[in-house]
């Protein structure tokens, strides 16, 4: 009896316990997603350091530790532990150290160096604010490194001695500078990123430059005697934000020499292997809304510039050189996909690897990185639609997957899958593509639920990648179609501009299009659609409310409603008037309210909650305010959540992509017709 007695309570308490484990993906497993991110191959190609993301759910931080792996994948062990910030590893030329960023000392962030063979790490810096880009001189004895240095602000207006005692307010703040706060940043501080040199022994930095404008990230001369770096100097820089320049500057005179001067950005230098060339992105500024990073190499003294990915219709990023000088490695975006491409001088381009990703945990945004061995040899991230990113290697025989971080969490839950789609846009027939997800244990004679997802930008792309946002709303039983319509990147310049000037307006007829085709494939529940997007997303979102009634329900996050307010409020105000307008508001006041959603607001009968970080400078959330107010005003229903704390990336927190989830889904459950 005893016996029995205890077999029924056990068999009773293992029942109770696999019922509390779902098999789905829950809003709380999002705290126990981890990705790697940075992976840097040493020299040699021998070993890889990479850099692993975890969260903590009781202080809702996000976390990350460096991981060393051989190139085989053996001897995969932590480098770093606890639970702070380690990042940005970086070997020496010799690879017998690295550098690295970490807060692991009193939560300051701080410039170490680890030396490989005993593991031992020391401080390098100890400065009130954290070094920027590093790079190493290529005798490894010094370090270069941009890092900010505040200037003194100057108030003109100057407040009479209070006397002793008296309890004033805090003075008020003098603002005269067009670009005065930026999104996840706030006010700007009075200062710009300077460029400084470090010896490895330590001690204080010294400081090279100290003109009043942002230098970009150094790299030495295969001498040691110079540093090459962007920056714009322009004296109208804050109404020319995309002018920069390639310098080079003399350690011994601290001379600057410009070795571009066309108009446009030149960005991201990269030397030769031999020191006698400098790869270099950027473009003829055509004032165009999107503008693809294009590569050229010239001299080292600013002589023969010449672009090679002039017949390459793709934007690039990440570029490297070939150890044999003969070409350069780089990184790009192909109809949803990140590939690691090779172009020779002549460019002629061929494609190394495929399936890079999974750096956007959030939404399926197409963002990855690699690097390169000087026996070209890869290290890279590898996504796929069913986990983030993970550690790969490339290399002539093929690509091979390291790590797998997220199976201990992946093994016992059912994720959606996730299928490729094209269709025709019912506007002009052109091929769109995007993605749908179905839910769980899905069964196509069922109707489910429906959720079209919509990118921002609006010039990026989604791509075939996990997005625990996606997956989220498949656990909870909907189909999701997310989609990649005129304007996003990664097709081509020529559909990237299609909405150049002219956005929204059919990108709503590439969306719909697709919404159709996915109703067409029999599982869809048309009494149940519903809508929703961020940023760009939310642009689209709250544009196609006011276009049709089609849905029952809509989020909107963090939009643009009005096309004024946001130039005149937004954190880049040069830029978005300029590239997306081509005029000032009070110039051409009947373009920008023609394309803002406000002005569909009428027409709006669809319920629709608005989004948005209470400290979002890039679409404020003055803006999810006004479309509240205009849909109450309307007599529709309405609801607003706002973010505390938080700026136009929300996922910047674990428990604000998990609110932000919760909401969509609380909104669209609250309208779905149970019948």
């Amino acid at each position: 009896m005893k016996i029995f007695i205890k077999t029924l309570f056990f068999l009773l308490f293992s029942v109770s316990t696999m019922a509390q484990v779902s098999s789905h993906l829950e809003l709380t497993d999002i705290f126990n997603m981890e990705y790697v991110s940075d992976p840097q191959i040493s020299p040699d190609g021998s070993k890889i350091i990479y850099v692993r993301n975890f969260k903590d759910i009781m202080t809702d931080k996000n976390l990350s530790n460096l991981w060393i792996v051989n190139y085989d994948g053996s001897e995969n062990r932590p480098l770093t532990t606890g639970n702070h910030n380690d990042f940005y590893p970086r070997w020496s030329h010799d690879g017998k150290k690295i550098i690295f960023k970490s807060n692991m000392a009193d939560n300051k962030m701080k410039l170490y160096i680890m030396w490989m063979d005993t593991k031992e790490v020391a401080p390098l810096t100890n400065t009130p604010k954290a070094p920027g880009a590093v790079s190493w001189s290529h005798d490894d004895r010094y370090l270069a490194f941009t890092m900010f240095v505040p200037e003194k602000e100057q108030s003109l207006i100057k407040m009479p001695q209070k006397p002793e005692g008296a309890k004033w307010n805090t003075p008020p703040t003098y603002i005269d500078k067009l670009k005065y706060r930026g999104d996840g940043q706030g006010y700007l501080k009075s200062g710009h990123n300077q460029l400084f040199t470090l010896s490895i022994d330590g001690g204080t930095p010294r400081q090279l430059t100290s003109e009043p404008f942002n230098h970009g990230a150094p790299i030495w001369s295969k001498d040691n005697k110079s540093l090459y770096f962007s920056a714009n100097f322009n004296p109208e820089e804050a109404f020319e934000p995309a002018n920069s320049e390639i310098y080079r500057l003399d350690l011994d005179t601290n001379t600057v020499t410009p070795l571009t001067t066309r108009f446009g950005p030149d960005n991201n230098p990269v030397l030769s292997p031999n020191g006698k060339q400098i790869a270099y992105t950027g473009n003829d500024d055509k004032f165009l809304g999107y503008q693809m990073a294009e590569l050229y190499v010239m001299n080292t003294d600013g002589t023969n510039s010449k672009l090679l990915s002039g017949d390459f219709d793709r934007g690039i990023a990440n570029v490297h050189w070939a150890s044999d000088g003969k070409g350069l490695y780089f990184q790009y975006d192909d109809k949803g996909d990140t590939k690691i491409g090779h172009i020779t001088l002549d460019g002629k381009v061929t494609t190394i690897a495929e399936g890079l990703g999974g750096l956007s945990l959030g939404r399926p945004y197409n963002a990855a990185d690699f690097s390169v061995s000087k026996n070209n040899r890869f290290a890279l991230t590898l996504g796929s639609t069913q986990h983030p990113s993970d550690l790969a290697v490339a290399d002539k025989k093929g690509t091979k997957r390291l790590t797998f971080v997220n199976d201990d969490l992946f093994s016992h839950k059912n994720l959606g899958k996730v299928e490729e789609i094209w269709w025709e846009s019912s506007f002009d027939q052109r091929k769109i593509q995007g993605w749908i997800v179905t839910p769980p244990n899905f069964e196509p004679n069922k109707k489910y639920p429906f959720i079209l997802e919509i990118h921002g930008g609006p010039f990026t792309s989604y791509g075939s990648v996990y997005s625990a946002e996606i997956q989220a709303y498949a656990a909870a039983g909907y189909v999701v179609l997310y989609a990649n319509p005129r304007g996003s990147t990664s097709y081509g310049s020529e559909f990237g501009n299609l909405i150049h000037h002219d956005y929204p307006n059919h990108d709503y007829d590439d969306l719909m299009s697709g919404v159709d085709a996915v109703i067409k494939k029999g599982y869809v529940d048309t009494n149940n659609l519903f809508v929703t997007g961020g940023s760009g997303g939310g642009v689209l979102t709250a544009w196609i409310v006011g276009k049709t009634d089609r849905f029952k329900a809509a989020v909107v996050a963090k939009p643009v409603i009005n096309w004024t307010s946001f130039v005149l409020y937004a954190d880049n105000p040069a830029f978005f008037y300029k590239y997306w307008f081509g005029k000032k508001p009070w110039e051409d006041p009947e373009s920008y309210f023609k394309r803002s959603p406000l002005s569909y607001v009428g027409n709006v009968t669809t319920p629709t909650m608005l989004l948005t970080g209470e400290e979002d400078y890039r679409t404020p959330i003055s803006e999810s305010e006004q479309f509240y107010t205009a849909l109450k005003l309307e007599g529709v229903e309405a609801a607003m959540v706002r973010i505390p704390g938080s700026g136009h990336g929300i996922a910047n927190r674990p428990s604000n992509l998990v609110a932000k989830i919760a909401s969509v889904l609380a909104w669209f459950d609250k309208h779905k017709d149970e019948k």
